[in-house]
């Protein structure tokens, strides 16, 4: 049973990477078409993976109560229960983007971003009456809950023209909460973050790639807003946003230089050993990757596209590495 007592909530950040580069895979197969049935096979083992961590999620309130609600009110932990809902937004977008099945999109769409909205106020609630955080515990994981409100747009953008009255007002409302609320969650915590990073010791090498994460509500940040400003027929003047998004992907583009030196600086010390955290390496970056064509197509600047090209294949190197490493340690991460 310790497979189900032990199972962590950050295990659907696994989801969340998994789809992203499927969708990659999908974005860039014009460049390279055996990428297409390369995404529509990540799809179907990532929702089997969903299905199956769900089962294992369950069991585990059911069965061991007390250890999940230690996880959920612990200052570290608690920032990773939103992933099981992100991770069914990321589906919705595979269905829409691979598949273009609206129908199962919507259904995971709508649960998805209930549930993230859900963990944003409950997880800020936990963390603003908690007596105990100290600096320590900062870290990049916190921009989990606002990445969560930034992912919803992505795809309840699509929903809007294809709906009318009240429902549509609805989702519009759900689309503006989601990248309003968690654009400027992300702000907050980008300031508490860099203070933890400048005078506080560095991150221990075991959590070394959430620095990562950052790429993630920029990445997603930027495709909600294109995806929100091209698709609402109330907004007109469009290319404000457009440009609003180019600069946010350049600030992407210092971060993950700078995701890249800190890494190899742990690499260098040796303190770059397998966890868990290894998978706050993809979905950020497949996020920017993702944002990087977008941007690059409703700009039409090929150089950009280009360069999300090359990302890619990091992104896909990345995902392999950290997919090899997590089936190797199976019985050490279950391990009671």
């Amino acid at each position: 049973m310790n497979y189900i007592k032990n199972f962590a909530p950050s295990w659907f950040a696994s989801i969340m990477g998994t789809g992203i580069l499927a969708v990659s895979c999908k974005l860039f197969s014009s460049y390279l078409p055996i990428l297409l049935p390369i995404s529509k096979a990540l799809f179907y083992f990532n929702i089997s993976m969903f299905f199956v961590f769900l089962v294992l999620w369950t069991l585990r309130w059911l069965l061991f109560f007390k250890e999940a609600k230690k996880d959920l009110f612990h200052p570290v932990t608690s920032a990773f229960y939103p992933t099981i809902a992100i991770a069914m937004l990321v589906i919705a977008g595979g269905f829409i983007i691979i598949f273009h099945n609206i129908k199962l999109a919507e259904i995971f769409w709508l649960a998805g971003a209930l549930l993230t909205i859900f963990f944003a106020f409950l997880i800020s609630f936990i963390m603003f009456c908690h007596e105990n955080i100290e600096i320590h515990h900062i870290n990049p994981g916190w921009y989990i809950p606002p990445v969560g409100l930034i992912v919803i747009p992505i795809a309840g953008a699509f929903f809007e023209p294809l709906n009318n009255g009240i429902y549509q007002e609805i989702i519009t409302l759900i689309n503006v909460l989601g990248w309003g609320g968690g654009f400027f969650l992300y702000l907050a915590f980008l300031a508490i973050i860099v203070y933890r990073l400048i005078l506080h010791s560095p991150l221990p090498g075991k959590v070394a790639p959430t620095v990562w994460i950052n790429l993630g509500p920029i990445g997603a940040g930027n495709i909600a807003l294109i995806n929100i400003v091209s698709k609402t027929s109330f907004i007109t003047d469009k290319e404000p946003f457009y440009i609003f998004a180019l600069l946010f992907w350049g600030f992407g583009l210092w971060w993950l230089g700078m995701s890249i030196i800190m890494t190899l600086r742990y690499i260098k010390k040796r303190e770059l050993n397998y966890s868990m955290a290894w998978w706050a390496f993809i979905f950020p970056l497949g996020a920017y990757t993702a944002s990087t064509h977008l941007i690059a197509k409703t700009l039409n600047i090929e150089i950009i596209d280009i360069l999300g090209f090359i990302i890619f294949w990091l992104l896909f190197f990345l995902w392999t590495i950290t997919l090899v490493n997590t089936l190797r340690n199976l019985k050490n991460i279950f391990k009671g």
